[in-house]
């Protein structure tokens, strides 16, 4: 007689030895969490030894930190749980078969989203070796964010495949996305809810006693596989379409010459019983591995497993046009740098602009998918001369980025803030015109972090995103 997948857990025992696939900034924190759990006696980091990745694993090993960036409590956690000996990183994936739980972190973007496919490529490779180790009574949870259907699709038959093993009756298999941003990694896995969901029910119980212990203030939220997949997908497409309505109302707010952050307090302030007007932030443009590509997995998935579709056809997705939007707010910046050089006499051509900021996010080293990128692409095709800075994030491939401040805005004609690091909350006007010769440099505030009226009132030419009320402002004479 076949025994069930829950006799088949109850067989191999309570889980003690966790695998973590993929050593990034999901991967590092819940490997540290899953470590200092008491009941888990080793938790495996699994990272290839490649040329871009390969140095984590012995930064790992000696208990440091491999993230950019200002992550509280996650070094010491880190340097904790590795003299402790509860965590090692490897790049031996055949010790898989001594896990008792694997889960998978690994990135899945959109190398062309008017496509909208993905690149599966990294995540079904770990996939595979994962199933090549797979021990029977083994858990497997992807929270690597996947277009729906695919981990009761695709990710079950490699699985399979490679281990000769059936899902649901010789190894569980879940869904449970990642819910975290750079800058709060372990506060977000501690304290947000985690959403869970198994291809069958023993499976969603697995993984609900796999993440219980390291919440401290989050609970479960069970539901089917396919369900959680919808629910990351959708969850950060409708924070995509609040983000675009917010950059919508700023772009109409300067076409008719008013303040966005006015209307926007005006907007928040109306609170009752279900009632509520919340309303995010314009800027500079959207950045992260997430908001970029997870409304096209929605996309994709109700197109692959989707069945009679009602929609006002042609009536485009929201959550399309939401991203276009976004997508178009490097391009504003730039049109705002162009406009405000004009009226200080300059053209883009030959004007040096200094961009503030290469990081997608405040306070972070994380410059994946950065709007910075694009307006500076743009710059450089209309011939003018672009430095970074960020005091924050570090090099990157064919781009000079410095953290010395004076350095960067030395000579330039304009500085455009891209990024609301704390650090450009304390600029000073003054303190500028100390590197810069030109009598009326050009400030475009992309995330409203400076008083345009201390700006102004020194002769600069500013232009903020929403700040319709300040934008066609006579240039002052010093």
């Amino acid at each position: 007689m076949t025994r069930s997948l829950e006799e088949v857990f109850a067989a191999r025992g309570p889980i003690r030895t966790i695998g973590v696939v993929g050593m990034g900034y999901v991967g590092i924190p819940a490997a540290a969490l899953f470590a200092d759990v008491p009941r888990y006696s080793l938790v495996l980091g699994f990272q290839r030894d490649s040329p871009t990745s390969g140095h984590k694993i012995a930064m790992l090993n000696r208990g440091e930190c491999p993230l950019a960036g200002e992550e509280p409590g996650l070094p010491g956690l880190i340097q904790k749980v590795v003299s402790a000996g509860k965590f090692r990183c490897t790049p031996d994936f055949s010790r898989i078969r001594e896990c008792d739980a694997v889960t998978l972190a690994i990135q899945t973007p959109f190398l062309n989203p008017r496509d909208l496919e993905p690149d599966f490529s990294p995540l079904f490779s770990a996939v595979r070796d994962v199933g090549r180790n797979l021990a029977p009574g083994a858990l497997v949870v992807i929270e690597s964010t996947v277009t729906p259907g695919t981990t009761a699709g695709v990710a079950k038959e490699i699985l399979e495949t490679e281990s000769g093993l059936v899902a649901g009756q010789d190894f569980g298999l879940a869904h449970a996305p990642e819910r975290v941003m750079p800058g709060r990694l372990i506060r977000n896995l501690r304290e947000h809810d985690r959403i869970v969901g198994g291809i069958d029910r023993a499976s969603t119980r697995r993984a609900c006693e796999l993440y219980r212990p390291i919440l401290t203030a989050g609970r479960i939220i069970p539901m089917s596989a396919t369900a959680a997949e919808v629910e990351k997908t959708a969850e950060n497409a409708l924070r995509d379409l609040q983000i675009a309505a917010a950059n919508q109302l700023a772009l109409y707010c300067e076409a008719m010459g008013v303040n966005f952050y006015d209307v926007r307090e005006g907007i928040a302030a109306l609170k009752e019983e279900n009632v509520t007007r919340a309303i995010l932030y314009p800027g500079a443009g959207v950045g992260g591995h997430c908001l970029t590509k997870d409304s096209y997995h929605l996309e994709r998935g109700v197109k692959e497993i989707g069945r009679g579709l009602d929609w006002p056809t042609p009536l485009p997705s929201l959550f399309v046009v939401a991203r276009g939007i976004n997508d178009f707010m490097p391009r504003h910046m730039f049109s705002l740098l162009r406009d405000g050089l004009s009226s200080a006499g300059k053209e883009v051509r030959g004007s040096v602009v200094a961009l503030l900021g290469w990081a997608f996010a405040a306070d972070t080293g994380d410059t994946r998918n950065t709007p910075a990128a694009p307006l500076r692409d743009l710059l450089l095709a209309a011939g003018g001369r672009v430095t970074v800075h960020d005091p924050w994030a570090g090099e990157e491939e064919g781009v000079a980025v410095t953290r010395d401040l004076g350095a960067a805005v030395r000579g330039a004609d304009a500085i455009a803030i891209v990024t609301a690091h704390r650090e450009y909350k304390k600029l000073d006007p003054e303190g500028l015109r100390r590197h810069i010769a030109t009598p009326h440099p050009v400030v475009v505030d992309g995330r409203n972090v400076i008083d345009p009226d201390r700006f102004i009132s020194d002769g600069w030419v500013y232009r903020g995103i929403g700040r319709g009320d300040k934008n066609r402002h006579a240039i002052a004479e010093r």
